[in-house]
């Protein structure tokens, strides 16, 4: 269970309670709260608990390395702007398709046009990633199948250069006019496998290769961040 896991890998590097409440920036009570089963970790706090138990969120999920892992790497919350205001010079836009919601669940249309706003990123952050920022644009996700890594309202950036499929990461993809992020698997003869992280609920979803024409892979998931 991960409250087994959160609390002997706190022990194992020697950190009480309030100490790793204080390095995560929650309360004592949240990680008592985490370690008794009563409550769980998502989207920052997960991944910032990972960081401090010196573990990936996929072990503290999972408890193995084997279950399906995100390519994505949380920067934090990213901050809008309109064309008025100016760039650093180590920044660039990135279109941020706040009216259209990528599914982690059954799909949500696609839009036809952006009228949103832009988020800001550090070009070195995109550098880091091998993302160019003229292929990357930033959607929000509805549904619950990704959680906890992406809860309902996250966002995610998407290197659209990035088409061929890495078992286990995350990618966003066109299923039959619907916008969805799954992590992908290929199988043989040329199927894919659609996972979500939230197997309970999610199970996998499995297409052969006569399937695949009504699934286009539009990029690969590169960054995420929750804006509640």
């Amino acid at each position: 269970m991960m409250n087994d896991r959160i609390k002997a890998r706190r022990k194992l590097i020697r950190l009480t309670q309030p100490e790793l409440a204080k390095l995560i920036g929650v309360t004592k009570a949240t990680i008592s709260q985490w370690e008794s089963s009563a409550t769980s970790p998502k989207g920052e706090n997960l991944y910032n608990l990972a960081k401090h138990l010196r573990c990936t969120t996929d072990w503290l999920l999972f408890g193995s390395e084997s279950k399906p892992t995100s390519n994505a790497e949380w920067a934090g919350p990213m901050e809008t702007w309109d064309s008025g205001t100016p760039l650093n010079d180590d920044e660039v836009e990135i279109p941020f398709y706040m009216e259209v919601e990528l599914a982690a669940g059954h799909g949500a249309i696609e839009a036809t046009h952006y009228h949103g706003p832009k988020l800001r990123f550090a070009k070195s952050t995109l550098r880091k990633s091998n993302v160019d920022p003229t292929h990357a644009a930033c959607v929000r996700v509805s549904g619950n199948s990704m959680e906890p890594v992406l809860p309902n309202g996250s966002t995610v950036g998407v290197d659209t250069s990035q088409t061929t499929i890495t078992d286990g990461k995350m990618y966003a993809i066109n299923h039959d006019g619907m916008l969805r992020v799954k992590t992908l698997y290929k199988l043989p003869g040329g199927g894919i496998r659609l996972r979500s992280f939230n197997t309970d609920e999610w199970p996998d979803e499995r297409y052969e290769a006569e399937d695949i024409k009504h699934i286009t892979i539009i990029g690969k998931v590169f960054w995420y961040s929750v804006l509640l």
